[in-house]
């Protein structure tokens, strides 16, 4: 498995892999960014703020070798410092009449590395918690935390707009 830059600039209805449990067994399945809103007239979201809730069932894990936010009107991408890859912890919901099967990540506070940049982080899991968030195994409090102060290499990133061929 490869996993990839994630844009939160990404359109709601992305497709990503995720993995999630099929009752005894771990599935990878290719599911759209986005929950519906519970409401009817509400808005649908991407990200859920950690903090207070429970997520008993419908848990998921999205892999990601880096995630990138925008700040002030920059882009920034935000790596592991290790080089290594990592999960956001997610849920994901069935299915209904007039929404498809689909995701949200979980956010946290920033971590020292991310705070200059933003208050709020998606909630990154390293590659050795993956169980732990998909079996419940650990206290969702022990495991929805920022991350260490460095823990992330943080990067500017350049937009380059193709200009075309220049006339001369």
């Amino acid at each position: 498995m490869s996993a990839t830059v994630f844009d939160s600039d990404a359109s709601l209805d992305e497709r990503r892999v995720i993995i999630r449990r099929a009752g005894r067994d771990v599935e990878m399945v290719e599911l759209p960014w986005g929950l519906q809103p519970r409401e009817a007239e509400g808005r649908p979201f991407t990200l859920v703020r950690a903090e207070g809730r429970g997520f008993p069932d419908h848990r998921c894990l999205v892999p990601a070798s880096e995630f990138r936010n925008r700040s002030h009107g920059k882009r920034y991408s935000f790596s592991l410092e290790s080089g290594d890859w990592f999960y956001f912890a997610g849920i994901w919901r069935p299915a209904t009449p007039y929404w498809p099967e689909s995701y949200a990540i979980l956010t946290t506070a920033a971590n020292d590395d991310v705070a200059p940049y933003h208050d709020r982080q998606m909630a990154v899991l390293r590659r050795d918690q993956r169980m732990d968030w998909l079996d419940l195994t650990v206290a969702e409090d022990e495991l929805l935390q920022p991350l260490p102060p460095g823990s992330f290499k943080v990067a500017r990133v350049r937009e380059y707009h193709d200009q075309g061929a220049l006339a001369l």
